[in-house]
């Protein structure tokens, strides 16, 4: 058995998964579990500790090491578990160095170790710097990750993300351009650039480039690559040059993950967000006058403290105004040491009724955008043998098998209510 990593949360998350395995093996680790945990919601903290319950049932004699954001942020409280054997930071995931100062601790796992023996979490804060982790490729996927920024600078009073992750760092520009160049040459087709704020790029780096940049030389560098695509973007953050990009390279595709959140603007206000309704409108607006087949997916809050119902009706009517296609729905959830715990919360019935009721709104405009490509012509990205994503990142089943990790021209003939059909 190598190092196994399971991983829980953002693509981010699930690029440092393999940055992991490799750096865990390179420290001479070897028949262990990896935990690679997401803070975003108390749920995602639950489901990690139920994994980690069933992990050790499974995995018996192997040590398990908890990671990730909720291990940043709740180091103790995965401590006292006692199926964990280590608890490592954000910071100390991704480096060899840590693993191997740490291997004793592992060694020393059965016979029993003091909880606060197994934290090895550091001041997330204090970090500066963000690497590239130059990898091969990622195992089992026919796109690649690219790790250009981390971290975050805004306080939104909702997210505990980033006492995980830390303040906004940058990977150098020619870094990132060399590692996509690398993936290329690999043979992947298409790479998705991620961060945890990924519009803030640039910020801490010499000259302060903005992700419209270094957007334009990659494109303008690598001509080998097919696609680049984007992770979750915060509109308000999108520079000149990423929107001319997006209306001048078919090679960037036409499919964007705004982070919304709300569609009332005293909610926005209270979340501490930094665009209003109308900003989120006119940005979805700007962006189809450039490039008029973009398709939009967006995240989005149920029930943050103090919604009213009239508040709720605007973040539903907000699905048709921006035309958005592919929802993350979330119900809040209230994350100890951020201001919206301590703000009058909405009933959890409540939450509840309006974050399904805001998945059915998401259902009904994908079908609507299902409906529409029926008829038409795509090029998919096959991820599995009958799997694929066209450009707009929507889901197609392919009616005869093929090999994973091309690029097909394919004809839609119907759709099930979730996935195109191809042909």
């Amino acid at each position: 058995m190598s190092v196994d990593v399971v991983t829980f949360g953002c693509r981010l998350n699930a690029y440092e998964a393999e940055v992991i395995r490799r750096q865990a093996q390179a420290a001479g680790l070897a028949d262990a579990v990896v935990v690679n945990t997401c803070a975003v919601t108390a749920e995602a903290v639950r489901q990690s500790r139920q994994a980690i319950r069933k992990l050790k049932r499974e995995h018996p004699d192997a040590p398990i090491v908890v990671t990730g954001c909720a291990a940043q942020t709740e180091p103790k409280t995965f401590a006292h578990m006692p199926e964990v054997a280590l608890v490592l930071g954000n910071e100390e995931k991704i480096s060899a160095q840590a693993w191997r100062q740490h291997r004793d601790v592992l060694a020393r796992a059965s016979f029993g170790v003091a909880a606060e023996e197994k934290i090895a979490v550091n001041d997330i804060m204090a970090v500066r710097e963000t690497a590239a982790h130059l990898i091969d490729g990622l195992e089992g996927r026919s796109r690649a990750f690219v790790q250009v920024q981390n971290g975050c600078d805004h306080r939104c009073t909702f997210c505990i993300i980033p006492f995980g992750r830390g303040n906004s760092r940058s990977v150098p520009m020619g870094e990132a351009v060399a590692q996509v160049r690398r993936l290329c040459a690999r043979g992947y087709r298409e790479i998705v650039l991620t961060g945890v704020d990924l519009t803030s790029y640039g910020g801490n780096l010499p000259g302060a480039s903005k992700l419209g940049t270094l957007v334009k030389q990659i494109l303008k560098h690598v001509p080998q690559l097919a696609r680049l695509r984007l992770s979750s973007i915060d509109s308000v953050e999108a520079d000149r040059d990423l929107l001319d990009a997006f209306a001048t390279d078919a090679r960037l595709m036409p499919h964007l993950h705004l982070s919304l959140q709300a569609g009332d603007d005293l909610i926005l206000k209270r979340m501490k967000r930094r665009h209003s309704r109308a900003d989120a409108m006119a940005f979805c607006e700007a962006v189809r006058r450039l490039r008029p087949d973009v398709v939009f997916g967006a995240d989005i809050i149920a029930g943050f403290p103090t919604e009213t119902e009239d508040m709720f009706a605007r973040s539903l009517a907000l699905v048709d105004e921006c035309g958005l296609t592919h929802l993350h729905v979330f119900p809040f959830s209230p994350r100890p040491g951020t201001p919206a715990v301590r703000m009058p919360q909405v009933e959890r019935e409540v939450i509840k009724d309006r974050a399904r009721r805001l998945r059915e709104k998401g259902e009904a405009a994908l079908r609507r955008h299902l409906d529409a490509q029926v008829g038409r012509s795509h090029r998919v990205l096959t991820e599995s043998r009958e799997l694929g994503r066209t450009e707009h990142f929507t889901r197609a089943r392919l009616a005869t098998p093929m090999q994973p990790g091309i690029i097909l021209n394919v004809t839609i003939t119907g759709h099930d209510g979730r996935q195109l059909l191809a042909v």
